[in-house]
């Protein structure tokens, strides 16, 4: 582990009767760094510090790459997600898989990954609704529903029931009504989530959409629809299904305790 002075500090309180044992403990869990070939240091005290588990970034790195910090993240006995995978990506972590026998759970729609050696644990008492306003929307609330999942949370979906056709919405609501809160992904013009933070009691996260074309196009007229909405929402970056999916994660799992 790369030096770290918050580590020693924290031996100091220890030491001077200041801190537990099992703080201590969780404390320097939570500042752990696993380096990986001198390419990747691994957040892997972030679960502990922040509730929040580190994602692996396919994008932008190759498929050895994804493979190698993939296979060191399981050693130290995680659920390993790996996010916007690319065919290649895949393949490679196939392979790994097979060659040492780990759990993949590829989620296609997402192009997410979850590498293990142990089955997702049932989840908590915290529910998540994801809706989307189109089909098109579905990858990026499955990436979002990913992540609420691996956080312990229950996930309900209902995809499909945007403004464009609004009596489809009222229904899918209904199945949701016991939710702790919303995940609302819309492109073009982002109608949606304002729209169910109208209807509903309950904390309401926009996610606009890279969907749509011509005149502020590729998500940014639902960015912006978003921000300026009457209703009451709070709203992540564009295609941000991560954010959007661990922000909710936290916010049911504190619900859910009550």
């Amino acid at each position: 582990m790369p030096s770290n002075h918050r580590i020693k500090e924290v031996l100091s309180l220890f030491k001077e009767g200041r801190l537990t044992l099992e703080d201590t403990i969780r404390e320097v869990a939570g500042l752990r760094i696993d380096t990986v070939a001198g390419m990747a240091n691994l957040d892997a005290g972030r679960g502990v510090r922040c509730g929040i588990p580190e994602v692996i970034l396919a994008e932008g790195k190759n498929p050895l790459q994804v493979s190698e910090i993939s296979a060191r993240a399981v050693e130290s006995g995680r659920r390993v997600i790996v996010s916007r995978l690319s065919p290649d990506h895949l393949a490679a972590l196939e392979d790994l898989c097979s060659s040492r026998n780990y759990i993949l759970e590829s989620h296609e729609l997402a192009a997410m990954a979850v590498i293990s050696t142990t089955p997702l644990p049932d989840p908590g008492k915290g529910i998540v609704a994801i809706i989307t306003a189109g089909t098109s929307d579905i990858r990026v609330a499955e990436e979002a529903r990913v992540i609420a999942s691996e956080m312990g949370c229950r996930v309900k979906t209902a995809y499909d029931v945007g403004a464009a056709g609004i009596h489809r919405l009222f229904p899918a609501l209904k199945e949701c009504l016991d939710a702790h809160v919303f995940v609302v992904a819309a492109g073009r013009e982002g109608t949606l989530p304002g729209v169910v933070a109208g209807l509903v009691d309950r904390p309401v996260i926009g996610v606009p959409v890279s969907t749509g074309y011509g005149y502020m196009g590729g998500g940014n007229a639902a960015l912006a629809s978003m921000l300026q909405s009457c209703s009451v929402i709070a709203v992540v970056n564009i295609d941000a299904g991560f954010v959007a999916g661990a922000f909710a994660a936290q916010v049911a799992s504190m619900a859910g305790r009550t």
